[in-house]
C-alpha cells in the first residue's frame, strides 16, 4: 500500500460523516437495499463503528441492519476440524460464507424479499440461534461487520475498513488469540484492505482515529 493521506477525526464525527453519506448511497445493482462492509480484525471493533453509524442513520429517517459474521460461524466440528488454532481453517473455513450469500445478500439482490437473517449460529452454545428474519424495508441499508471480508466477491456498495498497524493489531489482540495473527498477514498481502476499501479509518490509538476522507 502507498502512502495514504489520513486526517484526525472523532469517532462521534466519524459516524455522522458516513451516515451521511451512505444515506445518499445508491446500490451497483439497481436494487433497493444499499450493502456496506465495515471490515477489520476482532481486535479494531468494526462493530462498534457500524452501530454507530446506524444510529446517526436513524437521526436522519434511513432504517438499517446491523448484522456480525460472528453470528455465521460454522459449526465446531466443522471450523474446529484441523484443531483450535489452524491458521488455514480460522482464514478459509470459521465463516459460513454460503449462510451469509443465503440468508443475508440474496434476500437484498433485486427482486428479494428483504427478510435478512441476522444471524444462524451460536458459538457459545454450538447450535443455531434460530432467530427471526429481519425485514429491511426498500432504503433500509445492510451494515456487515466483520473480519476478512473483502476477499469473499461480496456484492458491496460501499467497504470501510478498519486499520490497525502489525504492532496495535498484536497489542490488542488477546494472547489466547495471537495464533490468528498471521491469517490477517496474510489476508493484508493478498487483498490490501487498506488499499481497496473505499473507507478507510486508522484505528492505532482507540481514542483518536483518523481516515481518508
Amino acid at each position: 500500500m502507498g502512502p495514504v493521506r489520513l486526517e484526525a477525526i472523532t469517532w462521534d464525527r466519524l459516524g455522522e460523516l458516513l451516515a451521511d453519506r451512505l444515506a445518499e448511497l445508491k446500490p451497483a445493482d439497481g436494487g433497493p437495499w444499499p450493502r456496506v462492509a465495515f471490515d477489520g480484525a476482532p481486535a479494531a471493533r468494526p462493530g462498534d463503528l457500524a452501530e454507530r453509524v446506524a444510529q446517526a442513520l436513524r437521526v436522519r429517517g434511513r432504517p438499517s441492519l446491523v448484522v456480525g459474521t460472528e453470528g455465521f460461524l460454522r459449526p465446531a466440528s466443522l471450523r474446529l476440524e484441523y484443531g483450535r488454532r489452524d491458521v488455514e481453517s480460522y482464514y478459509n473455513g470459521w465463516f459460513d460464507t454460503g449462510a451469509l450469500w443465503r440468508e443475508v445478500f440474496g434476500p437484498l439482490e433485486p427482486g428479494g424479499t428483504g427478510r435478512v437473517l441476522p444471524d444462524l449460529w451460536d458459538p457459545a452454545t454450538d447450535r443455531a440461534t434460530r432467530s427471526p428474519h429481519v425485514q429491511l424495508p426498500p432504503g433500509g441499508l445492510l451494515l456487515l461487520h466483520g473480519p476478512l471480508l473483502l476477499r469473499h466477491w461480496f456484492p458491496f456498495d460501499l467497504t470501510v475498513h478498519v486499520l490497525l498497524s502489525p504492532g496495535a493489531l498484536r497489542r490488542r489482540t488477546p494472547d489466547a488469540d495471537h495464533w490468528t495473527l498471521p491469517a490477517f498477514e496474510r489476508y493484508l498481502a493478498e487483498v490490501d484492505p487498506a488499499g481497496t476499501a473505499d473507507v478507510l479509518v486508522r484505528a492505532d490509538d482507540p481514542r483518536h482515529p483518523a481516515w481518508n476522507g
